[in-house]
């Protein structure tokens, strides 16, 4: 056998064994962490867009999600798909409000696809009377989405503002 031949042959399995390593390190999945730093940031960066007035936590919501409001009450329940909670969980208090409410976020925790966020938000009702209230939301996330929610919040507080405000003429 030609000498010649070896070191291309060399060259050519170590090409091979390169290629097949880096071909599986993109094919291996992320790690919890990774995924918890993602989905984190991505909440974080929603709600700053928020309270800057540049955009809504909501733009993370899948077409698909399943939102439930726990507690008591007209809204309370669960929502499957985002047209659906929007109009019967979230408008029936922002159409009831001068302006959009403006979240001060607490704390955000992440672990894998969870995401838990504590906030406070506020603002002011088109009556004139200032509203606020204390949230704490779960998020399971997927690709970046939100696919499932669970909302805590003082509902005795969103239901007075439906009662005794009207609607925002469009």
């Amino acid at each position: 056998m030609d000498k010649s031949i070896r070191p291309a042959r060399l060259l050519l399995i170590v090409t091979l064994i390169i290629a097949s390593m880096s071909a599986a390190q993109a094919t291996t999945p992320e790690q919890p962490d990774q995924v918890a730093a993602r989905n984190e940031a991505a909440v974080r960066d929603a709600f700053a867009n928020w309270s800057a007035g540049q955009g809504s936590v909501f733009d993370l919501l899948s077409p698909d999600i399943t939102w439930t409001i726990h507690g008591s009450g007209p809204v309370a329940g669960t929502y499957n798909g985002v047209e659906a909670f929007l109009q019967r969980g979230a408008v029936p208090l922002t159409s009831r409000l001068a302006r959009p409410l403006v979240p001060n976020l607490h704390a955000v925790w992440a672990v894998g696809n969870t995401v838990i966020i504590r906030f406070d938000a506020a603002s002011t009702t088109t009556g004139g009377h200032p509203y606020r209230n204390q949230y704490v939301w779960i998020f399971r996330m997927e690709n970046g989405a939100v696919v499932e929610a669970e909302a805590f919040l003082d509902l005795v507080a969103y239901d007075k503002v439906v009662a005794e405000n009207q609607p925002r003429q469009p």
